[in-house]
């Protein structure tokens, strides 16, 4: 777009503090997908990051990429293809998203993994992660996943202190790693890349208050910065990744998404201000009551956090009854819960019961955060213990004679080596779990525990309705010129379920290259 023509859209009266071709609010994967892309096609960027680390929930995450038929996967011997992924992709998903928008992501991974691996900086393999939903047609037990590989911490320098520490260090006090890994890995990349490209430049503690749109085009932002307001002009576009509101109950309540602030998986700055800026200028929203879900193991401080591979144990309701497969992925047995708290079947906390094969420690390898000390747990009355399943059934608020019988069940279940009630163990990611033969354990060893959960999210997935080119588009469907949106900001490409791992940071970076794309194009 040449000066000329962009003077014919910015209104002379605005002052403007510092200008740019393209405002990135947010730095998540998704994000700095979008300012690297943007950065390497010469465009100046500005990335703006309410908090004062960088990396946004990816920081947090595996840093896993739902990207079908990669370079990476075609190193290793993968035989999918394109078609195969699509099928299985609207297989799961149907009809909730527009399918233009489905085969820009589904097709967009690969593609987007040859343009990073042209650079030095990036380097990624194969993590085998099965798909979400295994008996759908085209599933891949081995699944359409890749991860950073791992970099010494140290080869970040001085950007290593605004790189938002892991879990384990934000929330459970550990030293940080001097190897980062999975999306710390993902984040620090990024980061190294970005220092090439000296018209990139990254602001912390600067939050998007207001953009500007004049003459129906979005033109720039008003953000918050510890030195007072801040115009930002955005010649070429302005691109909203800052995650989702999940961090804000008050907006979680008004668009009925279930849970709490304080269970969610993400940081701090997801309190959804870029998506409300964005809707006060026309921006239409989808799937504002959606998100991650995730059963949550639920800690002494209160907090109950995502819970993954499960190596034995029942979850019951209120009436002492089975209502999951415990080793499903993490959204769809979280929806499960869900279903039982709309039904009134369970009131949180609801309970896993277990044997003492472990110990009295429930048996599930990862909490999200380091557990506290065994004892806190039960002086706070999440971990109980009885010698017998009756006594336990009191403990935990459930009908005796129910829990004694829906364990009796289960334990059949174990011996014939086949769940009736829930296929427990019938679909790949069930049996994924590192080191454990079989995700159906008998309940058998006294004394018997139960160990109180909560409800967790990785994120929101509502937000920002886009293209296929991640253009914001108004309620008539009507792009927004100079818009763009991505990530967890974005209303999911994936609709209401979650159909593999890696799909939230495989989409986030797939929307926000292509926005960037679209912008150096001057088509927008």
């Amino acid at each position: 777009m040449s000066e000329s023509t962009t003077k014919s859209w910015v209104d002379s009266a605005v002052e403007w503090d510092v200008d740019c071709d393209v405002l990135v609010v947010g730095s998540g994967g998704g994000a700095l997908t979008g300012a690297y892309t943007a950065a390497r096609e010469g465009l100046r960027v500005i990335v703006v990051e309410a908090t004062g680390h960088v990396g946004g929930t990816t920081a947090y995450s595996g840093g896993g990429m739902w990207f079908p038929c990669n370079p990476v996967l075609r190193r290793a011997g993968d035989d999918d293809t394109i078609e195969d992924a699509l099928a299985y992709f609207r297989a799961v998903v149907g009809d909730r998203t527009p399918a233009e928008l489905q085969d820009a992501f589904v097709t967009g991974g690969a593609p987007l993994v040859e343009y990073l691996e042209s650079d030095r900086a990036f380097e990624f393999q194969v993590l085998p992660w099965p798909d979400y939903f295994g008996m759908a047609p085209h599933a891949r037990a081995g699944g359409r996943h890749i991860v950073p590989s791992p970099m010494p911490a140290e080869r970040l320098g001085e950007q290593r202190d605004i790189l938002r520490p892991p879990l384990a260090t934000d929330r459970g006090g550990l030293e940080p790693p001097t190897e980062l890994g999975g999306g710390q890995a993902l984040i620090g990349r990024l980061l190294l890349a970005l220092q090439q490209f000296p018209h990139a430049e990254m602001r912390v503690k600067t939050v998007c208050r207001e953009l500007i749109r004049l003459n129906g085009r979005a033109v720039g932002a008003v953000v918050a910065t510890p030195q007072g307001l801040r115009r930002i002009r955005a010649k070429r576009g302005i691109l909203i990744a800052a995650g989702g509101f999940e961090r804000n109950d008050a907006m979680r309540k008004a668009h009925g998404v279930p849970g709490s602030e304080r269970d969610s998986m993400s940081p701090p700055g997801n309190c959804g201000a870029a998506i409300e800026a964005a809707m006060a200028i026309g921006a239409d929203v989808d799937l504002m009551n959606e998100a991650w879900w995730s059963p949550g193991l639920t800690h002494p401080d209160g907090t109950s956090t995502f819970s993954l591979w499960f190596t034995g144990g029942i979850f019951v309701n209120d009436e002492g009854a089975r209502f999951t497969d415990e080793s499903a992925p993490y959204d769809r047995s979280g929806r499960d819960v869900l279903g039982e708290l709309e039904a009134g079947r369970i009131t949180l906390p609801y309970w896993l019961v277990y044997d003492n094969r472990t110990g009295g420690q429930p048996p599930l390898l990862f909490a999200g955060v380091p557990l506290a000390d065994r004892q806190e747990y039960v002086d706070a009355g999440l971990w109980l213990s009885a010698d017998t399943l009756e006594e336990l059934a009191e403990r935990i608020g459930v009908p005796v004679a129910a829990l004694s019988a829906t364990v009796d069940r289960f334990n059949g279940f174990a011996e014939a080596g086949s769940d009736d009630d829930f296929h427990r163990g019938g679909e790949a990611f069930d049996n994924s779990v590192p080191g454990s033969p079989s995700p159906i354990v008998p309940i058998t060893q006294p004394p018997f525990h139960a160990a109180a959960f909560g409800i967790s999210d990785l994120g929101t997935k509502g937000g920002l309705r886009t293209d296929a080119r991640a253009r914001v588009l108004d309620a008539n469907g009507t792009v927004i010129p100079g818009l763009y949106a991505a990530g967890n900001s974005m209303a999911a490409v994936s609709g209401t379920v979650y159909p593999g791992g890696g799909n939230p940071i495989g989409a986030a970076m797939v929307f926000a290259h292509l926005a960037a794309r679209d912008m150096k194009s001057d088509e927008s």
